[in-house]
């Protein structure tokens, strides 16, 4: 068995141009989509990220605003600025890139963001939204790996069994509550997990957010699994893998995300699809 693969950059595109023609109908009746991105600093991996997210907004058609500090910049100071973001009206999604430095508090940054701009779906409003089956925004990476499990004909996973390798509240987390959401039975499992492989090689669908390479190999994975491929880390020659041994797993798996190409591009993709839905939501409240 060789796993079909799950190709992240051709669902991105197909989404991409189904917003960008949202985003048009919108604009002309007199809202055009906008998000501003703040980056504080000068880490090297944020700065990529960042531009990446401000072309995928000029190419769909948004307004987007990119605001770049120094890392000296004072907690309070980046406060209200996002404050200022929250009462603009051209501004519909904001997001703050991470990591910030160490003086400034994320957790309090991410909270000072309106609920009704938080496209990243990391306030805990979003979060309990979530929880509770409620309309809110969804952590973007998470999303997008539902997106590309709806794209194989795996919306409703009722009677699956989903094994995510990893809690944290940007991944793992929402992860499991949106494939609850999608009737599927859930296992989450972390670094307290006793035996890894036991739970995953019950899996169905085993999705990997650990940044640990190699943490789910071929003796892992239930004949036929889907895999989705979540982590961004580097081989020993420096080239971008993931968290899943891709060429041992792909012998067994049905379906597989490959890094990069996979899970990636749909994370600023689903960024895309927030802000969209925040800028109509503002337009319908007219």
């Amino acid at each position: 068995m060789t796993a079909q693969i799950i190709d992240g950059k051709a669902l991105s595109a197909q989404l991409r141009s189904e917003v960008a023609q949202r985003a048009a109908a919108l604009t002309a009746q007199g809202t055009k989509p906008g998000l501003a991105v703040i980056l504080v600093g000068d880490n090297q991996a944020s700065q990529v990220y960042v531009r990446n997210k401000v072309k995928a907004c000029e190419d769909v058609g948004f307004h987007s605003v990119l605001e770049k500090y120094d890392a000296s910049m004072t907690e309070a100071e980046l406060l209200a600025r996002v404050e200022a973001l929250n009462n603009d009206p051209s501004i519909h999604g904001i997001l703050v890139q991470l990591p910030l430095p160490k003086h400034i508090d994320d957790h309090k940054v991410i909270e000072t963001i309106s609920p009704s701009k938080d496209v990243d779906g990391f306030h805990v409003a979003s979060a309990g939204a979530l929880m509770v089956g409620e309309v809110g925004f969804k952590a973007c990476t998470p999303y997008g790996c539902m997106k590309m499990l709806e794209s194989i004909g795996m919306k409703d996973l009722r009677g699956k069994h989903a094994v995510v390798i990893g809690r944290s509240n940007i991944v793992g987390k929402p992860m499991a509550m949106m494939l609850l959401a999608a009737n599927a039975t859930v296992t989450i499992c972390h670094s307290g997990t006793a035996d890894l492989a036991a739970m995953t090689r019950q899996a169905d669908i085993v999705v990997a957010a650990v940044g640990k390479r190699n943490v789910l190999t071929a003796d892992m994975v239930k004949p036929g699994a889907v895999v989705i491929d979540v982590g961004m880390n580097r081989d020993d020659e420096g080239k971008l893998c993931g968290d899943v041994d891709y060429n041992g797993c792909k012998d067994v798996a049905g379906y597989i995300t490959p890094v990069p190409g996979g899970v990636g591009p749909m994370t600023i993709t689903m960024l895309l699809v927030n802000t969209m839905e925040a800028a109509e939501r503002t337009a319908a409240a007219k």
